[in-house]
């Protein structure tokens, strides 16, 4: 009797146990399934990006532009031929150019970089640059670039192409003038017009645009460090000669990427894994523009690299186009409105500024120069945020725009556009924020250290470059063909680890969308809350954090073999510009 009351007393402690290892397994089971349909979607994801990035080739590559637009000139067919041509913006969605357009205002011309991929950054959805220019009824005016260069295209053959846009504009609104709109290396473009011999009327926006290319911390110009490492331009000199004359766009985006591995290379594939059901179309979107990888001719690259990048003859005034005018940024009198982001790491505020405070050694300076500079940080954005982000365009862009006459009517100095939202809303209307121009001095800016280090990479280069030139560059011409260029450009990383998805590539991606359309028919995705979902974020962010921590000590290990080949570590400031006084 008292066996079976113990047997009794203790039996119903066993089917809790039971239950909660049933609990445990269906836990794991229903997050397995999420986890297995989530691979799926990610996977038919990237067979759309490359089946776009296929379809888009086919096409010819055309500027990924979400609006209407007519071609007004093609400087293919210029005495001086480049790649180049110009666009009117004509319709957006359902508004046609009567509708939205004052001509009353300033025409609006964009130019966009061209830095490895085509155009479109400033127009390719409807809060962007393009969008809010349209917004506030200015005419807009697009430049954009073709996919290849023309043979033996030059630096001054670009320029000169992009004055007779600029005149185009100028002829067609006489009454005012237009205002360039420079996005990152175009920005550089655009500082060009204003500073040769002839230069042009009218403001110049310059967004994330590197002008000071010897200008800012150590740690924060990986790029620069690796490009003096491996010997300066005779690398973009042989990759243009392996290319039969031209230099792959893609290189540069690799560039870009293994900036920060961890965001490129993982975090942007992690959250399109872990939010497979609403990520799919902002990926896509994004992945249209980064996958087109345009080429420069070979003369193009070299000139950029031996001028700007390591030669830094822009900042310097030693840059020539001919034999009769040397481009001189002191020459520039346009109103000039500098947009930079303390979280950019591909054009840091201090290579977007850097050059105000070595041209002028005092505000009184800048002054006498009758020269009005306004600039405006933000505290995080990202370089490409400083174009893409629908915030940034909605507020921050919309903002230079609407500010333009207050611009112009400063007077001499240096300025801080400080805008003050007290919403924090982007979408905000116009009386709702306020917008302030706070003098500041050219001291502020920060002061730049000894430019030795880099005047012997500099120097370094141009030994390479001619000794290349000399010794192996004839060889490689020679040895190289139509078809050994297209092998080696379809075999770059960044083309087959996107073009392995494709189903024109790999046939199993085939069973993957059907599998993926059956998928999203009857998905009941787990909740962001559940504990498996959870441990799986928290996996996912401790990889990404050992990705930046490596990242870390191979940009220190370069600094510190930078150091120990050339010395002092380059442009160090002792300051930069606050932001403290943005309020967003």
């Amino acid at each position: 009797m008292n066996k079976s009351l113990r047997l009794a007393t203790v039996a119903p402690e066993h089917p809790p146990a039971a239950a909660s290892d049933d609990a445990k397994t269906g836990v794991h089971v229903s997050y397995a399934q999420d986890a297995f349909e989530r691979w799926v979607l990610f996977l038919d994801t990237l067979r759309e990006r490359a089946d776009n990035m296929v379809a888009h080739e086919r096409q010819g590559m055309p500027p990924l532009l979400d609006f209407d637009y007519e071609l007004l000139m093609d400087a293919r067919t210029f005495e001086r031929p480049a790649n180049y041509a110009l666009l009117r913006i004509t319709r957006v969605g359902d508004d046609c150019w009567d509708d939205c357009v004052d001509e009353a205002k300033p025409p609006v011309v964009i130019i966009d970089p061209r830095a490895g991929h085509g155009p479109g950054i400033g127009g390719f959805k409807r809060d962007s640059e393009v969008g809010m220019a349209m917004h506030e009824g200015h005419p807009v005016y697009f430049v954009i670039f073709y996919p290849e260069p023309m043979p033996g295209q030059t630096l001054a053959d670009v320029h000169f192409a992009l004055r007779d846009f600029v005149s185009e504009v100028a002829r067609r609104h006489p009454d005012t003038s237009p205002v360039l709109y420079g996005n990152c290396q175009a920005g550089w473009a655009a500082t060009l017009l204003a500073a040769d011999c002839d230069g042009l009327n009218g403001p110049v926006v310059l967004n994330g645009s590197p002008l000071s290319y010897w200008s800012g911390e150590a740690e924060s110009s990986p790029m620069r460090m690796m490009g003096a490492l491996t010997g300066g331009a005779w690398v973009a000199h042989m990759i243009s000669d392996l290319g039969d004359g031209r230099f792959d766009g893609a290189w540069l985006a690799q560039n870009f990427e293994t900036l920060q591995p961890e965001k490129a290379i993982w975090d942007k594939y992690a959250n399109l894994y872990a939010h497979a059901d609403t990520e799919r179309r902002r990926f896509l979107e994004f992945e249209r523009w980064w996958n087109g990888y345009y080429t420069l001719s070979r003369e193009e690259i070299l000139g950029i690299t031996q001028n700007l990048f390591i030669g830094n003859r822009l900042e310097q005034g030693e840059m020539q186009f001919d034999a009769h005018c040397t481009v001189d940024l002191k020459r520039i009198r346009n109103p000039i409105v500098i947009f930079a982001s303390d979280g950019d790491n591909i054009t840091p505020p201090q290579q977007a500024m850097g050059w105000i405070a070595r041209l002028y050694p005092d505000t009184d300076a800048l002054k006498a120069a009758a020269q009005r500079i306004v600039y405006m940080t933000h505290p995080r954005i990202g370089h490409l945020g400083i174009f893409v982000s629908g915030s940034v365009a909605r507020l921050q862009h919309r903002a230079i725009l609407e500010s333009l006459d207050a611009v112009e009517a400063l007077a001499p100095g240096l300025y801080e556009m400080v805008i003050d939202n007290p919403s924090g809303d982007p979408d905000c209307k116009a009386g709702d924020y306020d917008v302030r121009f706070e003098p500041r001095e050219v001291g502020e800016l920060g002061t730049v250290s000894d430019d030795a280090a880099l005047k012997q990479v500099a120097q370094i280069s141009r030994i390479n470059e001619a000794a290349y030139s000399l010794l192996a560059s004839p060889w490689l011409r020679t040895a190289t063909s139509p078809a050994s260029a297209e092998a080696l450009r379809a075999l770059h990383p960044m083309r087959w680890t996107r073009m392995m998805f494709s189903e024109r590539v790999n046939p199993w991606m085939a069973l993957v969308k059907s599998t993926a359309d059956t998928l999203r028919e009857m998905r009941e995705p787990l909740p962001d809350d559940h504990p498996a979902i959870l441990a799986e974020r928290a996996l996912l962010a401790r990889t990404s954090e050992s990705l930046a921590a490596w990242r870390k000590g191979r940009d220190a290990w370069n600094t510190h073999v930078f150091g120990a080949v050339f010395g002092k570590p380059f442009g160090t400031l002792t300051d930069h510009p606050t932001t403290s006084s943005n309020k967003e």
